[in-house]
């Protein structure tokens, strides 16, 4: 469906929260934020997923990384449906907000709603979508999911790393890639500005082609 896309800035949406009224943009700040949307409260996949995020918040955390989750439910809703999420994974408080939206109009301002998906009144759903907001308060990376699959933590933990590290350094990551494995050096660099920027070195791979475009190194 058309909409908010990686690139695209996010709106300047005044939310109502288990944890008060909150602008975006001031919520996200100079970090990034993580924000998130489940088809309803009350709902298996939902539950678990709301505890691993509780419980991958100190990782989060440590990127400057914030956490926002968003159902169409009314805030007491919320409130009472976190009793569950934190009974479900024990140890685990949820610590972040997560946002009302019973007119479904921020779901759809932030491209979340699933078309195919209703509720009881034949009103839309959110779509189990994730947006990660940078800095400058746009879109870096979004993530689409059916309502009958949960997201891996581990992966969405991991894209971060990636996000900030390219972020950081003119590199990209490479297929599988993990914290520690190598990385590749953009094309936009030339071997001078390599060896500049990366005084550790790099390996270049011998490719049939003889381009010498794929280059690894550690940043």
């Amino acid at each position: 469906m058309p909409g908010l896309t990686i690139g695209d800035t996010v709106a300047d949406l005044e939310l109502e929260t288990t944890q008060g009224k909150i602008w975006i943009h001031d919520y996200v700040g100079d970090g990034y934020c993580i924000v998130f949307s489940h088809p309803a409260d009350f709902t298996p996949v939902c539950t678990t997923e709301l505890g691993m995020m509780a419980k991958y918040a100190p990782e989060f955390e440590k990127r400057g990384v914030k956490l926002l989750g968003l159902s169409c439910d009314d805030v007491e809703s919320h409130k009472e449906w976190i009793k569950d999420v934190e009974a479900y994974t024990p140890g685990s408080l949820v610590t972040y907000p997560i946002a009302a939206d019973p007119k479904r109009e921020v779901i759809k301002q932030l491209n979340m709603v699933d078309p195919d998906e209703e509720d009881a009144s034949g009103n839309q759903l959110p779509s189990r979508a994730l947006h990660v907001v940078g800095p400058d308060k746009k879109v870096k990376l979004s993530m689409l999911y059916p309502a009958s699959t949960g997201r891996n933590m581990d992966e969405v933990l991991r894209v971060v790393d990636s996000l900030q590290k390219a972020a950081k350094h003119k590199v990209a990551t490479p297929v599988n890639w993990k914290p520690g494995d190598p990385v590749v050096i953009s094309p936009s660099v030339s071997n001078e500005e390599a060896k500049q920027m990366f005084p550790q070195g790099f390996e270049t791979t011998d490719l049939p082609s003889k381009k010498e475009y794929l280059r690894f190194t550690q940043a």
